[in-house]
């Protein structure tokens, strides 16, 4: 494990949450517990990591939520666990909670429109199977694509989007191959805030690996433990840094030990 933040100590950290009574690990999913993969839709966890949260969902006191910018639908569908954790999707726009109950996004008419204008524009320039429709968010992906097609894409598509953004109140986000598209008002980091403050005495921690996980390090903040997921550095709100997937599947099973010891 890096450590990016001197004042991090991972093994006060793991003591810290050995003897807490309420425990709280919010984890991305793609880059974070899956592998990029330009086929979005074949995008499955690690080996060893389903297990691995079915351990962690059935461990003493653990709350394990996944905080994803995809879909919920579309989460459940690769995850690949027996036990289904907590979701928020869609950036912080719509919730699976533990019991069941779903909250699908509550988006403004005007950004409705301005999403389905977004899809339309970009599908003009990249054509369907680039563009991913999600609950609450337009995405261009161009993983797998070269640099001229890239610079191609998003000449075409980000100017108008901006522009689009700007009308419909939305904003646009660059993410690790592709941009998207959605509305204004939340985000990873209000999943995280709000899952704070329903579990205020917990020891916590987050792992993602993309620039939109950095609202969720910095709502963590001085709360637990930010980690970043990744094989190269970066500037970043975390603590830490652990490269996937041996390092993550270490992460996950010290967390297990501590909190069944």
């Amino acid at each position: 494990m890096d450590i990016l933040d001197t004042a991090f100590d991972a093994d006060r950290f793991f003591a810290l949450l050995a003897a807490s009574e309420e425990r709280l690990l919010m984890l991305d999913y793609d880059g974070t517990l899956a592998p990029f993969t330009p086929d979005r839709d074949r995008a499955v966890p690690w080996p060893g990591v389903p297990e691995l949260i079915d351990r962690l969902i059935d461990g003493n006191g653990s709350r394990v939520v996944i905080v994803t910018g995809r879909g919920v639908d579309a989460l459940l569908s690769l995850l690949g666990t027996v036990r289904r954790p907590e979701i928020w999707g869609s950036h912080g726009w719509e919730r699976l909670r533990a019991d069941g109950g779903y909250e699908p996004p509550d988006l403004p008419p005007a950004a409705r429109l301005g999403l389905d204008e977004a899809a339309l524009l970009a599908g003009e320039s990249a054509g369907e199977e680039r563009i991913e429709r999600k609950p609450a968010g337009i995405a261009l992906h161009w993983r797998g694509l070269g640099r001229r097609a890239v610079d191609r894409l998003r000449k075409a598509v980000e100017p108008a989007w901006r522009d689009l953004a700007a009308r419909r109140g939305l904003r646009v986000h660059p993410f690790d191959g592709g941009i998207e598209i959605r509305p204004t008002g939340r985000d990873k980091g209000t999943a995280v805030s709000t899952l704070l403050a329903e579990t205020p005495g917990a020891v916590a921690c987050y792992l993602g690996d993309d620039l939109t996980d950095e609202d969720a390090f910095e709502a963590i903040g001085e709360r637990g433990a930010g980690i970043l997921v990744g094989t190269a550095a970066r500037p970043t709100a975390a603590s830490a840094r652990i490269r996937p997937p041996g390092e993550l599947l270490g992460f996950l099973q010290r967390w297990i030990e501590s909190t069944e010891g």
